[in-house]
This record gives structure tokens, sequence and C-alpha cells, in this order.
């Protein structure tokens, strides 16, 4: 049984290492040789996520803010012509959609598309298509953020 046993596992690792090899796109056949290649993989794998990463920090702004207890979490990225715009509230919000598009509206900011959810908590995610140049991610996130304060203001 041991034998047996010991040939089961080496076929599950000669199996373990074959997917291995698929993944990393390695032509290697010995064992150390698809591990050098797979930890070769992972680094450069690391370094495209770093690069993102970056990207996203220059080109993305998120802001989590608090009024009257309503964590509402903001993010603005730029596209090529125009922001992904994405809100997010655990409670549910009535009149910040209202809110938000007057303030996309004082932009000459054009929503392109919209998904919105007002049930149980408050999510909207918009494409605004800009009509000139003049503005910025930075921009569109401040004035969400002064519609959402607006919002709160009068809520109270």
């Amino acid at each position: 049984m041991s034998g047996s046993s010991s040939r089961n596992e080496k076929r599950a690792l000669h199996e373990r290492l074959q997917r291995l090899r698929a993944i990393t796109n390695s032509t290697a056949i010995q064992k150390a040789s698809i591990i050098v290649d797979a930890s070769k993989y992972i680094s450069e794998l690391k370094q495209k996520v770093a690069i993102l990463n970056q990207e996203i920090g220059s080109n993305s702004s998120i802001s989590s803010i608090h009024q009257n207890h309503l964590p509402v979490e903001v993010g603005v990225e730029s596209i090529e012509k125009g922001f992904v715009i994405n809100v997010l509230s655990e409670q549910n919000c009535p009149g910040l959609l209202v809110s938000i598009l007057e303030a996309f509206e004082n932009l000459g900011l054009d929503v392109l598309d919209a998904r919105v959810s007002c049930t149980h908590n408050f999510q909207l995610q918009a494409i605004g298509g800009e009509s000139d140049d003049s503005i910025d991610a930075q921009m569109v996130k401040q004035a969400v953020l002064q519609a959402i304060q607006n919002w709160s203001d009068d809520q109270d």
C-alpha cells in the first residue's frame, strides 16, 4: 500500500508541476527549472500590479466621508473622454441621486451610462462625458462631495 501511495503522490506532484508549467508558459522540463520560471513569472506579475496601482493612483481619486454618521465613499477615475464616478453608502439615501445629478449638470457633465441602486443602500456607478476639456477628476470628485454635503445638510 505504501508503494501505491508514493506513486499517487509523485503523480499528483507531476500534475501540479505541469499545471504550473502551463500557467507560467514555461518550456522547462526539469522540476527546478519549472519552479524558477514560476518565480520569474510571479515577479513579473508583481511588477505589473505595482505599475497598475501607480496608474490607478494617478488617475483615480477615492474619498470616504462621514457626515451625520452616514459613511459615503466617492471614487472618480479619468477615462478617455470623461470619467467613471462611483458613489457608495451602506444606507439608503433618498434624494441623493438628484443632488449628484444636479452637480453633474452644473459641471456640464453628460451622463452617458449609469447604474443605480437605492433599495437597501445607495450605489451609483456613472460614466460621465465632459463637454469641454477643462474638467478633471478632482473637480468632479469635489462637486460630488459638495452635492453629498448639501444633501446631508438638507436632511437635518
